[in-house]
């Protein structure tokens, strides 16, 4: 009969003689594992290091706060203002209805429009009149009232002519488009 391949090898030298296979360990019980080892303890370097992760996710939440605090902060006042202004030019407002010259001027890198008449236009132009925003809305209302818009909320005020300015081109301000 014929020599198994494995039997071949090791007579020519190739192949090792096996080994017992590996006994599998005894299994223990919990009782014995719980009072076999007790657990190592951290290494000073791990406690330093889970420490310092503490610390710093103390900060980071701190700081996050800090942040909502000073957010709400401001949303708080700017609400204020939006109130005070609002207070300030209920009723003050000179937009007539019957309006029909429209008067433009550069706000926010666009030029806006407000339709005045031709008397407000000249008082407009004059520095007598001026334009302030409300909740997206152009309001006409008169120089003082503007002033005091302005010391509420500074881009309140949209437009207020200084007729002593020197003019910044050869365009005069009240040129019909």
């Amino acid at each position: 009969m014929s020599e198994s391949l494995r039997d071949q090898l090791l007579k020519a030298g190739f192949a090792a003689k096996a080994k017992d296979p590996p006994k599998p360990a005894p299994k223990k019980s919990a009782r014995n594992e719980r009072s076999a080892k007790p657990k190592p303890k951290p290494a000073a370097a791990e406690v330093d290091l889970a420490r310092a992760y503490a610390q710093r996710a103390q900060a980071e939440r701190r700081e996050r706060e800090q942040s909502q605090r000073e957010a709400e902060r401001v949303a708080r006042e700017k609400k204020e203002r939006k109130q005070k202004l609002a207070a300030l030019l209920a009723g003050k407002a000179l937009n007539a209805t019957d309006a029909d010259t429209p008067r433009h001027f550069p706000h926010g890198n666009k030029i806006r429009r407000i339709y005045v008449t031709k008397d407000q236009l000249a008082a407009l132009n004059r520095g007598e009149l001026a334009v302030v925003q409300l909740a997206g809305r152009y309001l006409l209302v008169g120089h003082d009232i503007a002033l005091q818009a302005q010391a509420i909320q500074a881009d309140a005020l949209v437009l207020l002519c200084d007729p002593n300015a020197p003019a910044e081109d050869d365009v005069p301000a009240d040129l019909m488009w």
